[in-house]
């Protein structure tokens, strides 16, 4: 089997042929484009192949996926595509995991019953405003209905809040990465992810510098970059995981990452699901 992931933008309407492509080379990857074809000609061959019932040695029954990594646990809004690959001969049932996080879970924990504010310690008064569009004391605003057995959304104050602020130098810091990097300031489209939401999606950044949005943005307004510690907690690496060389090389690596729990949740799903096939399919001698 294989799993693979990339950017929500292959989804995108503009990219739907080239979507075929990848799928139906990820189903037939004996079937290698020659050197005189173009991209179009081997997906032309591809889909002959698909569609006369063809049985080529190597073939993949493909699935995918748009998954938010916040609706699995991971404090930061990060959708991406997964497609997952089990060989032909292995005969499995098999679905994505179904979502254990939501929106709604968060919006009710925070303004129906204050039981976010009240496990961090926040007090009334230092609570930003409830959003002005919801009422949160309608069940069916919130949608409830099909989320009551999901935990709410992870926010960045659920992920860095035990950290403390970041060291100014590397003679005072207590957790490894976890050190300032000045010259933050907000602008419009770049405002950072506010403190008590999952954080927006962590990017590599234009030529390999980070931008606007690898900041954290506090309830009173004011912004600073995420240390990478902080965006470690945020892609879900442990704290035990330490990074090496500059603030802006280490956030190009955290932004290209994949979420280590939803890597993890996608991938326990799979080895599960070959577990018991390996189990049901195996000689028993007596």
């Amino acid at each position: 089997m294989f799993v693979f992931e990339n950017v929500k933008g292959l989804t995108r309407q503009a990219f739907a042929k080239y979507f075929g492509y990848i799928v139906l080379q990820l189903s037939y990857p004996d079937v290698i484009r020659h050197s005189s074809e173009d991209w179009i000609d081997h997906l032309s061959r591809l889909e002959r192949i698909r569609t006369q019932g063809a049985k080529p040695d190597l073939r993949y029954r493909v699935v995918w996926r748009l998954l938010n990594a916040a609706d699995y646990g991971v404090p930061q809004k990060r959708e991406r595509v997964f497609f997952v690959g089990f060989r032909s001969d292995i005969e499995v049932p098999w679905s994505f995991p179904a979502a254990t996080h939501s929106k709604q879970a968060l919006l009710h924990s925070q303004w129906t019953t204050g039981e976010y504010w009240e496990r961090h310690g926040v007090s009334k008064r230092s609570r930003p405003s409830a959003p002005a569009h919801f009422n949160f004391d309608d069940e069916t605003e919130l949608d409830l209905s099909g989320t009551r057995s999901r935990l709410p959304w992870l926010t960045v104050r659920d992920a860095i809040s035990d950290l403390g602020e970041p060291a100014r130098s590397k003679s005072t810091v207590v957790f490894p990465n976890h050190i300032l990097q000045a010259g933050a300031r907000s602008y419009p489209g770049h405002t950072g992810s506010p403190l008590d939401e999952p954080a927006k999606t962590l990017k590599a950044g234009d030529h390999g510098v980070p931008g606007g949005e690898n900041m954290v943005r506090f309830p009173n307004g004011e912004v600073r970059y995420f240390s990478v510690r902080e965006s470690c907690r945020l892609q879900t690496f442990p704290d035990e995981y330490v990074f090496e060389g500059s603030w802006t090389e280490n956030m190009r690596q955290l932004g290209n990452a994949v979420p280590v729990r939803l890597g993890e949740v996608v991938l326990n799903s799979v080895k599960a699901t070959i577990a018991k096939h390996d189990a049901t399919n195996t000689p028993r001698f007596f």
